[in-house]
């Protein structure tokens, strides 16, 4: 049964996102959700050169906000999940729980914490595509003041679970592989608070058709596999959930998309992936099970800070680091499926060295 408890919100959340994509789609379309003009603007040497392989007509005309289709099927999954089993608590003879109870994967204990996270960063990143898309004004118009507001929400956010974890959960050492734990105290919540912060800067990933997504579904799936093992079931399903969604997503966004992931989405997941990464106790292979995220974070870190201290020049032609492939002569098509391949040997390596530890 507890393998059942895993396969079937991954299967029924994909299908419960292709069926309600059309809706959404036509309701992206209808209201033109996407951003009316390209962007140009210079930031630290990323942008100008950008422009030139980014603003392409399917891009200005494609609706940003598509992260949507993910944590809406996710939220219907569970949802639908949790009240078959409120309805149907016992067997067919009446002692033994129900299939549904069996299935149910709503816990305190385990999923509210990331489901929680999961949909509060999903709101801050609908409201920011939002404003990117039907905002007027000088916040609206510069995506520097984007930045430094979304940060001081996601830390808002982290810093709140970090205490959770702390005080609640009482989580006060990280594991070491093959090493053991590491005690550190009370330096829990802001190494948690860092964590999050840094895998929320690899939402720069959504920039291709498909890219974001394949990864994505990659890093979940792997922490599906790590939290089954560990025999932490309900965090196992909502992994797979998450990951059924995305798939769901990447089959409506393999190009050409019919819509970007967005912030709604890419806040949403980058958060939700730091903090299943903690309550797994896994966190340590989180670099490596999300390399192309971290390879691409990095390389927008670099290229900001040459930039600013070496007199312009840069290290990257374009940043993140699947344009620079671009502006290498790399067709789009190319890039994504090499960094979905990089991105499934990641995640089977991240798999295999929680075994092995």
């Amino acid at each position: 049964m507890d393998i059942l408890k895993i396969i079937t919100p991954t299967v029924l959340t994909f299908f419960i996102g292709i069926f309600i994509t059309p809706f959404f789609t036509r309701y992206f379309y209808k209201y033109k959700m996407w951003k009316k003009s390209a962007r140009t603007e210079n930031l630290d040497g990323v942008s100008s050169d950008f422009a030139k392989i980014h603003n392409t007509e399917h891009e200005l005309r494609t609706p940003r906000v598509g992260g949507v289709i993910i944590w809406a099927s996710v939220a219907l999954t569970v949802m639908f999940i949790y009240l078959l089993s409120l309805l149907f608590p016992f067997g067919l003879f009446g002692g033994e729980q129900s299939v549904f109870n069996q299935l149910n994967f709503f816990s305190r204990s385990q999923t509210v914490v990331p489901l929680g996270a999961f949909f509060l960063a999903a709101l801050i990143g609908l409201l920011d595509d939002l404003l990117q898309i039907f905002g007027q004004g000088t916040y609206a118009k510069d995506p520097l003041i984007y930045r430094k507001v979304k940060i001081v929400f996601i830390t808002l956010i982290g810093l709140s679970i970090a205490l959770w974890f702390y005080y609640k959960l009482e989580f006060v050492s990280l594991m070491i592989p093959f090493v053991g734990q590491w005690f550190v105290g009370w330096w829990f919540v802001p190494i948690f608070v860092v964590v999050v912060l840094a895998t929320f800067s690899t939402s720069v990933i959504d920039g291709l058709d498909g890219l974001a997504g394949g990864v994505f579904a990659s890093c979940f799936t792997a922490y599906a596999f790590i939290a089954y093992l560990g025999n932490q079931y309900d965090i196992s399903a909502l992994s797979g959930a998450i990951a059924g969604g995305i798939l769901a997503f990447l089959w409506f966004n393999i190009p050409p998309a019919r819509f970007y992931m967005g912030e709604s989405g890419a806040l949403a997941l980058t958060v939700t992936l730091a903090v299943i990464a903690f309550l797994t106790d896994a966190v340590w292979l989180l670099p490596i099970i999300a390399l192309p995220l971290v390879a691409t974070s990095l390389s927008v870190i670099i290229q900001i800070n040459v930039y600013k201290m070496f007199n312009h020049k840069r290290v990257f032609l374009v940043a993140p680091l699947h344009h620079h492939f671009q502006a290498l002569g790399w067709p789009r098509e190319k890039v994504v499926m090499r960094y979905w391949v990089v991105s499934v040997v990641c995640a089977f390596t991240g798999v295999i060295l929680y075994i092995v530890s």
